[in-house]
């Protein structure tokens, strides 16, 4: 069994009060839920994910999947270098694998990560039970416990209920980015009466509604909590920006001191201030954005 004390997480996360006058002249209040200061390596949302994978791998090898930029292989990989188990990144595309290594993939590798490229059609077919055998064959993991893109499943959206739970009477609304959705359908389930959850896709195609009902029903036998799904602000998709929304963040940084990390969270913020402008929260209203980046 693998112990994860020597991650020493930050918990609960720090809640900071941001002072914004696009938000004080409609009367709201922003808060920020800092889930990226819970750990430097497993940052944010990784760790509440992450964790209860770990422990339910009992010291088998990790394997999971992502794309070349993917957040959740680099905190993987970490997870694996800090506690001592070997873990397997599948990567999407396998024109990847005979050009050099980019920084994120890289930092995979230097953490000890052996990285499997497979093409772009199998990848999408890899939750199907044969092409995941074949897959786990090809790499060399037929024994390794297997965590899903993104590091969503039933374990890990039960792990993700605290952030909710750390949140109660804290905020009307918190709003959060969502690749694959499991820490939404955490965070919703962890909150109190009264309280909504906002998801915020980073990726455009409209699949996540059913895919967080999905892992709900998985991890707790129904729907839970309050939650929406906002699919407007994904710029493109995964790992797609524009210089509007680069402009946005620049700005923000500029005014609260803050770095904002491009991929999810300047997304969540751009879309808070869009909807504060477009009266979509009441008068009175706290909002919480978790920064899970």
């Amino acid at each position: 069994m693998t112990s994860t004390a020597p991650l020493l997480p930050r918990l609960p996360s720090p809640l900071q009060e941001v002072r914004d006058d696009r938000f004080d002249r409609r009367g709201l209040r922003l808060l920020l839920k800092r889930d990226d200061l819970i750990h430097p390596e497993l940052v944010g949302n990784k760790w509440r994910k992450l964790v209860p994978n770990i422990e339910a791998a009992g010291g088998r090898a990790l394997v999971t999947f992502g794309g070349a930029y993917s957040n959740h292989l680099r905190a993987t990989a970490a997870a694996g270098r800090l506690l001592g188990f070997p873990t397997v990144g599948v990567v999407r595309g396998q024109e990847l694998a005979d050009r050099p290594l980019n920084p994120s993939l890289a930092r995979c590798a230097a953490d000890g990560m052996r990285l499997h490229f497979v093409d772009r059609a199998t990848y999408r077919r890899k939750t199907e039970p044969e092409t995941l055998a074949g897959i786990l064959r090809a790499a060399d993991a037929g024994d390794a416990y297997v965590v899903p893109e993104g590091g969503s499943n039933k374990a890990a959206v039960r792990g993700c209920r605290a952030l909710g739970e750390e949140l109660r009477g804290r905020a009307d609304v918190v709003a959060i980015a969502c690749g694959t959705g499991g820490t939404l359908a955490g965070l919703a389930a962890g909150l109190g009466a009264g309280q909504r959850a906002l998801g915020v896709p980073v990726l455009k195609g409209g699949f996540l509604e059913a895919g967080i009902r999905g892992l709900q029903e998985e991890a707790f036998g129904s729907r839970r909590g309050a939650w929406s799904l906002d699919e407007r602000f994904h710029f493109g998709g995964y790992a797609r920006t524009t210089p509007e929304l680069e402009a946005f963040a620049e700005d923000f940084e500029e005014r609260h001191g803050l770095v904002v990390e491009r991929l999810y969270v300047a997304k969540l913020l751009y879309a808070l201030v869009r909807l504060a402008g477009e009266g979509a929260f009441a008068r009175g209203t706290t909002v919480a954005a978790v920064t899970t980046a």
